[in-house]
């Protein structure tokens, strides 16, 4: 059991990434939906410094917002993937 947590926006192509990777391989994880407008995306900007998505929170391993799909796709193979 993980304790994943993604801050993500419907429809953005990189948020889709990595829940489609999370979910390739089998992760129970939070979603945090943002708003559309950077300016209102505080809690997302609390947690990874940017206003960005997708941003990856995974506390048992001490991520504590990782942002970039493609960083954040290695980071769950390399961590939760058959080879981890």
């Amino acid at each position: 059991m993980t304790n994943l947590e993604l801050y993500d926006l419907p429809g953005c192509p990189f948020c889709a990434k990595v829940k489609d990777k999370l979910d390739e391989l089998g992760l129970d994880y939070e979603s945090h939906e943002v708003p559309r407008s950077h300016s209102e995306r505080t809690e997302v900007e609390q947690v990874s410094g940017q206003t960005g998505v997708p941003v990856l929170v995974d506390e048992e391993q001490g991520v504590e917002g990782m942002s970039e799909s493609d960083d954040i796709v290695k980071y769950l193979e390399e961590t939760y993937g058959s080879a981890a």
